[in-house]
């Protein structure tokens, strides 16, 4: 006998009796084809099995309905617990239904949402960048640009409560308790001005806020009323006779009207702007420092989120600053000030340099209650700079 055939034949002698051996495992322990169990009866190793409970409701019981009708019961899963249940269940309804237990201050909101909130939204929900703003915007759903924040637009504070609760701060959902998530909306209602700043909101209130747009809904009829109008069979080619601009960026305007202006925009825009002249007299015959102005103007960009001054300057969600120095305290009609700084207004009190200088270090130590959660400039230089820089906007 050759050596290759002593050393292969003990090897493909032993893989033999391996596979049998596995064939005839699998022959006595795995489940029977459909049709060989017909014939071969009933499989003792499945008869040895109790039965698995069988779910009463829901999609396993249906599949299982479905499944025993073909002569067998898939078992898969159980029902939810309760608790399980509960553990999803966190949405909250404009009746108040679904509410915890619990309460919060707008004083505790308001350091509650600088910590978690303000990073994107602001220290007064006034919005930071492409975050939307949470306050503002009243009087603006008419607009063609409307602001829609929870003071203007949202008809329920069961929505702001359970967006809150279930979906931030961002990155970090459903870490806030209960008393926090009542504290944050209760600040963010401070931010509309639809609450004082001593408000508590608690599941015992919470449904007797209400809220400017709760009239502002109707019952969406679209599939009635439009529908018909727009499902017909698309026009895809040749639709128009022609093509024509109808409408122009709202915003930037720069949608040319034809090539000449075009060109002449493009020209315009490649062609430096001389600055004007800096003046060293301001308004009121003023002295101003203007490098000291402008470098006040820098620090004036933590204010822009709430107050406005220039030309075309509106109230937001602070009042605009044009010609504040001698303006008394609390002096813009129309605007909702807090009832200490309205005070001061009527016991004569104008805002000037030294007034300013005071405020603008400690606001809530000036002006106790007010509605500015700012908590001040960090140095004199600073104060010095945005109250010279105001100087600048001062009329004849």
């Amino acid at each position: 006998m050759s050596k290759s055939l002593k050393l292969y034949g003990g090897s493909a002698l032993g893989v033999a009796v391996v596979l049998t051996a596995a064939y005839n495992f699998a022959d006595r322990n795995v489940t029977a084809y459909p049709e060989r169990a017909a014939l071969a009866g009933p499989d003792p190793m499945l008869a040895e099995r109790a039965p698995e409970p069988e779910p009463s409701g829901g999609l396993i019981a249906a599949a299982n309905a479905e499944a025993s009708g073909a002569g067998a019961v898939y078992g898969l899963g159980r029902e939810a617990l309760p608790q399980e249940i509960a553990a999803w269940d966190v949405d909250i309804m404009p009746d108040g239904s679904g509410l915890p237990e619990g309460s919060g201050s707008v004083r505790d909101g308001e350091m509650l949402f600088s910590q978690n909130c303000a990073v994107c939204h602001g220290e007064f929900a006034e919005g930071v960048g492409n975050w939307p703003p949470l306050a503002g915007g009243d009087g603006t759903l008419a607009d063609e640009d409307p602001v829609k924040t929870i003071g203007s637009y949202w008809p329920y504070l069961s929505t702001v409560w359970d967006y809150v609760h279930r979906s931030m701060p961002y990155g970090a959902a459903q870490t806030l308790s209960d008393d926090e998530v009542y504290a944050i909306t209760a600040y963010i209602l401070y931010s509309n001005f639809l609450v004082e700043s001593d408000f508590v909101l608690s599941d015992e209130n919470f449904t007797e806020v209400e809220m400017p747009n709760a009239d502002g809904f109707i019952v969406d009829d679209r599939p009635e009323t439009e529908y018909v109008k727009w499902r017909t069979e698309p026009c895809m080619e040749n639709c128009k006779d022609e093509v024509e601009i109808t409408m122009r960026a709202t915003i930037l305007d720069v949608t040319p009207e034809d090539e000449a202006e075009a060109e002449t925009t493009e020209q315009a825009a490649a062609e430096p702007v001389e600055a004007a002249a800096p003046a060293d007299e301001g308004g009121d015959g003023m002295q101003i420092d203007m490098a000291l102005a402008e470098e006040g103007e820098g620090v004036f960009r933590q204010c822009k989120a709430c107050h406005m001054v220039g030309e075309g300057a509106q109230n937001r969600v602070g009042p605009q600053l044009n010609d504040l120095i001698g303006r008394p305290m609390g002096g813009i009609d129309g605007f909702r000030y807090s009832a200490s700084m309205e005070e001061m207004g009527e016991e004569g009190m104008v805002w000037n340099e030294e007034t300013l200088a005071e405020f603008l270090v400690k606001p809530r130590d000036y002006v106790e209650g007010t509605t500015m959660s700012f908590n001040g400039l960090r140095s004199d230089e600073d104060v010095a700079a945005v109250i010279e820089f105001l100087k600048t906007h001062q009329s004849d």
